[in-house]
């Protein structure tokens, strides 16, 4: 059962790469946890799978919660962040874009009761990892091996597993119709009320809307997921900040600072040097 639609936006952020990784969830620490709490979104297929631990996650403009045992699965270009409560422990299995794989076209959240289930899973992605991490002849294939055989488990668990499923509700559908657009277009320096127009409905009852859905406003959301991508720019390349102010919309660097710094609480330069 997928319990999210929406529309795939264009794909503007994420891994340098598409080949295939596995990482192990990280225990952040709170000067990094934007890294996971803002908006984002990455150019590969990503599955989440958390073994401990318990937090919000939004996914496509709609927040519930997530424990242990619950895996995320999310196409590319799908806007989400989650917030911890404590720990979080878990993998993170990012896959190639290869057709082949036939993964889902929609977000899937799923959550594992039965031991069967989590071990399976659980071993389905060591065995990716190992992959993954050897020099073994034949990798490629075993690679490609490995992750259908993840695929069709997913599959299978998201026909007839344990789903959350948030139902059509009116306020979920624009809210996620919001998150799609906005994930498309935040760069270009629409406003809200260009979101608004665009959706066919005043920003004050897509605000209602989106807070309804994951209790942020329309704008927390946009801004969220602009100053995310303004972050990975300025700890992840030497672009200079008048540079990424233009390329994420901001009519002069001036402008950018001031409003980075009422996010993030630093200047653009500041938090470079501290990154």
């Amino acid at each position: 059962m997928q319990i999210f639609s929406t529309t795939k936006p264009d794909i503007n952020s994420g891994l340098k790469n598409q080949r295939f990784r596995v990482d192990s969830l990280p225990r952040l620490t709170p000067d990094t946890r934007w890294r996971t709490e803002a908006m984002r979104s990455y150019t590969q297929p990503l599955l989440l799978w958390f073994t401990r631990g318990q937090g919000r996650i939004t996914v496509a403009g709609v927040t519930h919660g997530f424990g242990a045992h619950h895996a995320v699965f999310l196409p590319p270009g799908t806007m989400h962040g989650y917030d911890m409560l404590g720990h979080v422990f878990g993998m993170s299995v990012f896959f190639s874009r290869s057709p082949e794989l036939d993964l889902p076209n929609e977000p899937v959240h799923l959550r594992f009761r039965e031991v069967h289930q989590q071990a399976e899973l659980t071993g389905l992605i060591d065995n990716l990892h190992r992959e993954v991490d050897s020099d073994r002849p034949e990798k490629n294939r075993a690679l490609k091996a490995h992750a259908g055989l993840l695929s069709i488990w997913l599959a299978r668990e998201a026909e007839h597993g344990d789903a959350h499923d948030l139902g059509p509700d009116a306020a979920r559908r624009l809210s996620m119709a919001f998150a799609s657009l906005a994930e498309r277009d935040y760069r270009s320096g629409k406003t809200i009320h260009d979101y608004a127009g665009q959706l066919g409905v005043t920003p004050t009852h897509l605000t209602r809307s989106c807070n309804a859905a994951c209790g942020r406003s329309a704008s927390a959301l946009l801004t969220d997921r602009l100053h995310f991508e303004a972050r990975r720019l300025l700890s992840e390349t030497k672009r200079p900040v008048k540079d990424i102010a233009a390329e994420l919309g901001f009519r002069s660097a001036a402008y950018f600072t001031r409003a980075f710094q009422k996010q993030t609480g630093h200047t653009p330069s500041a938090f470079r040097r501290h990154a």
